[in-house]
């Protein structure tokens, strides 16, 4: 059995923020989301007129959010004290849970800044849990060259490749994610075994990718997330040249997803509570 491209969710531009300039994928609308994913910006710019005004403070709760630079610097910072410098090839996995007030602000006032940031449920049982920071530097993230040229950066999960297992910084979380940064040469190939029940989508950021195999391939656009259908492996293909993508996979919760900005719980009633808990300084409180 194999996974197949069951949808195409393309990739708006938008701005958050204090005004970066991005593109939103999932979560650009109610119905654009995978469980758990409920959200993926890619932002991407030369310009610092696009990025300079950055992400200053403001609160989550509920969900965790991963943020996977490719160039630029920014700096995290938020009210636990945590300090992250977030350089080219690393990331942060930052759990809201209750509440966490950070900020993402950028280090550089010229040059490129290029990244994604994805947002990632929690089930309900785990909304309400003390908010948690992982600073995951570059040299920390899993990563291996592919048979036939091309390579793999584990963020999140392990894979097993012909030469050995490779396995990311994050391990055991309850929705078991895959976060994998994959690229290939123009004619590469990458099959990956996914977990059976779990969710899967590719977002293509450099060229374009065919899921499935040969004789039957569709094709993810550039700056495009593909949505996969089915169980058991999934077969991707770079091509008209080279790609890179992102795969992501995780287990879905199957649980009502209200959301208000920054915070998504359960219910409106609960969303009702984290907007009064922010407005009288109790989100963070324990």
């Amino acid at each position: 059995m194999s996974r197949r491209l069951q949808q195409i969710i393309p990739s708006h531009a938008t701005s958050d923020g204090a005004g970066v300039s991005l593109r939103r994928s999932l979560g650009a609308t109610q119905g654009a989301r995978v469980d758990p994913f409920l959200m993926l910006d890619e932002f991407f710019s030369d310009d610092p007129d696009d990025y300079i005004a950055g992400f200053p403070a403001h609160p989550h709760r509920g969900f965790e959010t991963v943020t996977y630079m490719l160039d630029g610097h920014m700096l995290h910072e938020d009210h636990l004290g945590n300090r992250g410098d977030l350089m080219p090839g690393g990331a942060q996995w930052m759990t809201a849970g209750r509440g966490i007030i950070h900020s993402e602000m950028p280090q550089q006032e010229s040059g490129r800044m290029r990244g994604f940031q994805l947002w990632i449920n929690l089930p309900a049982a785990e909304k309400m849990k003390p908010a948690s920071y992982c600073d995951i530097r570059p040299e920390d993230i899993g990563e291996a060259e592919l048979p036939g040229g091309g390579l793999v950066r584990v963020i999140a999960g392990r894979v097993t490749l012909a030469n050995g297992e490779v396995a990311g910084p994050v391990q055991g979380l309850s929705t078991e994610p895959l976060y994998l940064d994959v690229r290939l040469p123009a004619g590469g190939s990458f099959v990956q075994a996914l977990p059976a029940g779990h969710s899967a989508f590719v977002y293509t950021y450099e060229g374009s990718v065919a899921v499935g195999s040969p004789a039957d391939a569709r094709r993810v656009p550039t700056q495009a997330a593909g949505v996969l259908g089915g169980e058991g492996e999934v077969e991707l293909h770079a091509a008209d040249g080279p790609a890179r993508f992102l795969l992501l996979a995780a287990k879905p919760l199957g649980e009502p997803v209200v959301q208000y900005g920054p915070f998504v719980m359960n219910t409106r009633e609960e969303i009702e509570q984290a907007v009064a808990d922010y407005r009288n300084n109790r989100l963070t409180s324990a």
